[in-house]
């Protein structure tokens, strides 16, 4: 449709991420082919029951929620191109249920990157583990971006469009380093692929998350992408770094989605109370 190209375009000129577009055109291609009427006639009745269409298809609560915010920001668009009606998703929304970071025990780290041997693969999840990059940042990850010298990375357009520092740690250094000395390349992104066809080319987010996939199987450890972000995290909150440390290498907008790895820190809080309760203990005994 004319009004979804426009939108597309729309999106590009606000220099949103690549898969950012491809998955709202998804999630817009569906809801038209299932919508039967004009979009200025769409009202919340609607609405509710493309999202009971959506629960009959066991789509999880998160993900109902990336269609409607998605076809929220296209009606504003179309409002704002001049369409004469009102967003009927504004107070529609789905309850989602707030799990709490997972993360990988130290034993479990050591059988994941026990069983990478692949060069490229294990500098990639290194990355993750070390550096706390997102899969789209390894993905989009560029030579000029890397400062082994002074050991840190440049997040150029991450999450929000934010830039950031990160550094790195001298395994996830010396993993990157060895990858890049056989990377018989002078292309300017880091990962490329490396069979078939495509062989070259950047390394997609897909192809990067299969791979975790494969290593998950062959090691036995539930394990995803952001999981490695998450052990980061509650590894360094573990070994006292600071909170707002932590939200600017994760690259966190709010210091409220950093303060949720204090709920799974666990040493952390064991050490924190033994210190405070000896103290407790010291006066209660010095008072007696």
């Amino acid at each position: 449709m004319e009004s979804i190209d426009q939108y597309r375009r729309s999106l590009k000129r606000k220099n949103c991420a690549p898969h950012t577009v491809k998955n709202y055109m998804n999630i817009l291609t569906h809801f038209t082919s299932w919508l039967i009427i004009p979009f200025n006639e769409v009202t919340r009745r609607e609405i509710g029951l493309y999202v009971d269409h959506l629960l009959k298809r066991r789509l999880k609560p998160k993900t109902i929620t990336c269609h409607l915010q998605a076809i929220r920001l296209f009606f504003d668009f179309l409002i704002g191109e001049g369409v004469k009606m009102t967003n009927p998703v504004t107070r529609v929304s789905i309850r989602l249920p707030k799990p709490l970071p997972r993360h990988l025990k130290d034993d479990q780290v050591d059988r994941l990157f026990t069983v990478i041997t692949d060069p490229r693969d294990k500098a990639m999840f290194m990355l993750m583990l070390r550096c706390g990059l997102r899969v789209e940042e390894v993905a989009r990850l560029t030579i000029e971006a890397i400062d082994f010298p002074r050991r840190r990375i440049m997040v150029i357009d991450g999450k929000g469009g934010k830039d950031r520092v990160v550094y790195l740690s001298e395994d996830a250094s010396s993993t990157l380093s060895a990858y890049l000395k056989i990377r018989s390349s002078k292309a300017r992104y880091v990962f490329l692929v490396q069979k078939g066809p495509l062989k070259g080319t950047p390394v997609s987010v897909r192809g990067i998350q299969k791979r975790i996939e494969y290593y998950a199987r062959k090691s036995k450890v539930n394990v995803s992408c952001h999981q490695l972000r998450h052990t980061m995290a509650t590894q360094l909150l573990n070994a006292d770094a600071d909170l707002s440390t932590i939200q600017d290498l994760l690259g966190h907008g709010q210091i409220t989605t950093t303060q949720r790895y204090c709920k799974v820190a666990n040493l952390k809080v064991q050490r924190d109370y033994c210190k405070a309760i000896e103290l407790v203990l010291a006066r209660a005994q010095s008072g007696g």
